[in-house]
């Protein structure tokens, strides 16, 4: 759990076969990359030649290939279909131009700065649990909070690196018997992971849904009730630990202006006391020696 830090670690347990997506997974012409994120944004040629200042036909031409679009253009329709830079880099290459953002490893020394404000967030969120994501939910860093926490509540296989926390918090031999709210929880999770899939078509989270969809759900009707003050403003996190149920609700922090997909793909999840035992609980945990 605690492993340096390291953003390439992608889940090499056994996925189920993949769902629909509307991206193609092996390399294809610009024109079909280009017409497959216009379709999954849901607009029409008309649409993206307005928002692209072209011509409908200009559009049309570029998807069946009957034009070549230049560097430029790609750039602008990339900006005006919100495609991710790992997208972007694919679609500059599909359309002969070299990738323009750059995709280093978190310990590569360029990534120095990054690397240490990442760090600092984690260690400055002490003594309440913070965690860095990739873009596949698998966990490249903790803090000590998040550690302690995970500590003794699950087997040690679903602990085992790369960590994705979708798995962890869902699988029956994780942590869903221990998730109070476990119905809620599981219905904000999956909010999330589609709102992922619509943003970035990444087949692999197609396959981690599918593979989560496998997994015994509780009842539709299980519902817990959450603290009143926190009723219709945020979703908490409600799990019983050795030490008492805890109540965790969480934010979300990427870097504002990243230009490295790397840096465009990472997340750190911060995990905030919801009640004044669960504060409690943190600061008892953060106090106690470490364990050797």
């Amino acid at each position: 759990m605690n492993a340096p830090i390291d953003a390439q670690g992608a889940s090499r347990r056994a996925r189920p076969p993949s769902l629909h997506s509307a991206l193609p997974t092996t390399p294809e012409p610009f024109g079909a990359r280009l017409r497959a994120w216009r379709q999954h944004r849901h607009l029409s040629q008309l649409a993206l030649a307005a928002a692209a200042d072209v011509s409908t036909r200009h559009v049309s031409f570029l998807e069946t290939g009957r034009t070549n679009p230049s560097r430029d253009m790609v750039l602008r329709l990339c900006d005006r279909l919100d495609v991710p830079l790992r997208e972007r880099n694919a679609l500059l290459t599909a359309a002969g131009y070299a990738p323009m953002y750059r995709e280093r490893r978190l310990d590569d020394p360029a990534m120095a700065a990054a690397r240490a404000a990442v760090e600092l967030v984690l260690k400055g969120h002490e003594p309440c649990p913070a965690i860095a994501l990739d873009r596949h939910w698998n966990m490249v860093a903790s803090n000590r909070a998040a550690q302690a926490l995970l500590s003794g509540m699950v087997c040690a296989e679903q602990l085992a690196e790369p960590v994705n926390v979708f798995r962890l918090s869902l699988h029956p031999q994780g942590l869903a018997p221990r998730i109070v709210n476990l119905a809620q929880w599981r219905a904000h999770l999956f909010a999330r992971l589609h709102q992922q899939i619509q943003a970035t078509a990444d087949p692999l989270l197609v396959q981690l849904h599918a593979e989560l969809m496998q997994y015994p759900a509780p009842p539709d009707t299980a519902q817990t009730p959450m603290p009143g003050e926190l009723l219709g403003v945020v979703m908490p996190f409600c799990i019983q630990t050795p030490q008492g149920q805890l109540s965790l609700i969480s934010t979300t922090t990427i870097f504002g202006t990243p230009v490295d997909v790397t840096l465009q793909e990472l997340a750190v999840e911060s995990f905030f006391p919801a009640d004044e035992f669960t504060a409690q609980v943190l600061r008892s945990m953060a106090s106690a020696p470490a364990e050797t």
